[in-house]
């Protein structure tokens, strides 16, 4: 066991997390967080650790050679999309990227189920972001190789709640005692959806920090009510910054919105700069799952508590253990 399965067994010894893993991995779509247990999440962590230390030793490896990735992104992204296609070039697989949905056959009027089957005719495992929440499942239900969701709408983006998890650890040694407190869009937010799901399965505290028409969806702090989670809502930071052991920002999504006006009168709500930082313990940790579009000074950059490049690093070691697993070669 590698340090990562050390510091969440040292949280919850009731697990033997000493057992071998069953291997179910193999196969299977990564849909969402509800479909992990805290054995998986040191199963999946430790797989990633040994990664970043082969990468930071080799730099690639030659585990997924002659295996192909198909990157299906109806929705424009830099680092969930890069991510993955750096994760499995590390591992020596190769990807067929589709980053410009509209000039392929979907143009045309393909659907979803279609278009699946036809990449898993070339590849043996497919990445989807599409715009629309429910998709991933969808697409797992007429898929026969692994379907992992980069992000549905306004549903769930599991990888990256995973590597944020990942992050902490790294970051803060432990998640057990932690006080969270996430600022900014909560309402259309899945990053902030999928981690706050993923936080309940620890002893934290969240707190919710948004403009009144951006807040968490209420049936997601319900569900969160009946793991036992401590949760408070708040339209402003200073009511929590002091407690707060780590800082979770997000953009407002300017996409979302129906309406300009609407968008506007929220957008700039929350900025965060050296200011805020000085009134911080000075162990907090800054995250962000990016881009940015200025809720975060760039002054704020050079703070070591400014985590969210070293985010962006750990994710791809996330990606690299989730590819290896569903491939079974982990």
């Amino acid at each position: 066991m590698t340090f990562s399965g050390q510091m969440i067994n040292a949280e919850t010894k009731r697990l033997p997390f000493d057992a071998k893993h069953d291997g179910r991995f193999e196969g299977q779509h990564i849909l969402s967080i509800g479909q992990f247990s805290l054995q998986d999440l040191v199963y999946i962590f430790d797989v990633a650790e040994e990664f970043r230390l082969m990468v930071r030793r080799v730099g690639a490896l030659e585990l997924l050679k002659g295996r192909i990735l198909a990157n299906l992104f109806y929705e424009p992204s830099t680092r969930t999309s890069s991510s993955f296609i750096a994760a499995m070039q590390r591992l020596g697989g190769t990807v067929i990227p589709i980053n410009e949905v509209r000039y392929s056959s979907v143009s045309k009027g393909e659907s979803l189920p279609d278009t699946i089957r036809t990449l898993e005719s070339y590849a043996d495992v497919i990445v989807l972001r599409h715009h629309e929440t429910g998709s991933a499942a969808l697409a797992a239900k007429y898929a026969h190789k692994p379907v992992i969701n980069a992000g549905d709408g306004i549903g769930e983006h599991p990888t990256q709640a995973l590597l944020d998890l990942y992050t902490i650890l790294q970051e803060r040694a432990k998640v057990s005692g932690l006080t969270i407190t996430m600022l900014g869009d909560l309402k259309y937010g899945r990053t902030v959806h999928s981690l706050a799901k993923l936080l309940s399965l620890f002893d934290v505290k969240i707190n919710y920090v948004s403009p009144e028409i951006l807040r968490m969806p209420a049936d997601l702090i319900t569900h969160l009510d009946g793991k036992g989670i401590k949760q408070t809502q708040h339209t402003d930071l200073d009511a929590v910054l002091k407690e707060t052991d780590i800082l979770y920002v997000t953009r407002i999504q300017k996409e979302r919105f129906s309406s300009e006006t609407e968008y506007n009168s929220v957008k700039n709500s929350y900025v965060i700069t050296p200011d805020t930082l000085a009134q911080a313990k000075p162990d907090m940790v800054l995250m962000h799952p990016l881009p940015r579009v200025g809720e975060i000074s760039m002054e704020v950059d050079d703070d070591p508590r400014a985590a969210y490049f070293r985010q962006m690093e750990y994710g791809v070691y996330i990606r690299m253990a989730l590819l290896a697993l569903v491939l079974g070669k982990a």
